[in-house]
């Protein structure tokens, strides 16, 4: 399946191909608005002359990665710390799915275990988990037995929650309404 986040073409199709690059895309997903965190691999590829991989990644001299993160247009907010995540979280890849980003869902035996293996990932909590549970099994045809449940709210088909629910500009819209209104109940 294709992403199809509002954000530059070629950024989606990086995502639709590239499992690594929507890992870190997810990683990415904090404290910026959604499209700038999902287009970042993209610039990442770009700014390394390729879309690397999580062993290139694990590897990488942390302070010249924070350079390329850090670099005007920043790739995340917080560029040190990002850069950090993204390494340990190639590290994790490299240590326990030989780099493969897509081990760590293509064999998940049911829903419980995905979100299990992915709540293993440095920075990934139990709602961040969920949502990239729900991410790959509405878009990315990631669907082991009781993902859905697993998912939690996220995976609720018709949703507009997250990350997992956007395909165009609409349905951005959407989520970005129902995020408005979890934060005003929230305060209220």
């Amino acid at each position: 399946m294709a992403m199809s986040l509002p954000i530059d073409a070629e950024a989606n199709e990086l995502l639709s191909a590239d499992p690594l690059a929507l890992l870190i895309g997810m990683v990415l997903d904090q404290q910026i608005p959604l499209e700038k965190a999902f287009s970042s691999p993209y610039v990442l590829a770009q700014r390394l002359g390729h879309a690397p991989t999580a062993a290139e990644l694990a590897e990488f001299d942390p302070e010249q990665l924070v350079t390329i993160f850090a670099t005007p247009p920043a790739l995340h907010r917080f560029p040190k710390a990002m850069a950090a995540r993204v390494q340990e979280v190639c590290r994790a890849l490299v240590g326990t799915y030989d780099g493969d980003a897509a081990d760590l869902w293509r064999d998940a035996a049911d829903g419980k275990e995905l979100v299990k293996r992915i709540a293993a990932l440095p920075g990934f909590g139990k709602q961040k988990s969920q949502i990239f549970a729900a991410l790959l099994g509405k878009q990315y045809g990631v669907q082991p037995p009781g993902w859905r449940e697993a998912a939690g709210a996220y995976g609720e088909e018709g949703s507009y929650r997250s990350v997992a629910d956007i395909v165009d500009a609409e349905s951005l819209d959407r989520v970005r309404a129902f995020k408005k209104e979890m934060k005003a109940a929230a305060k209220g």
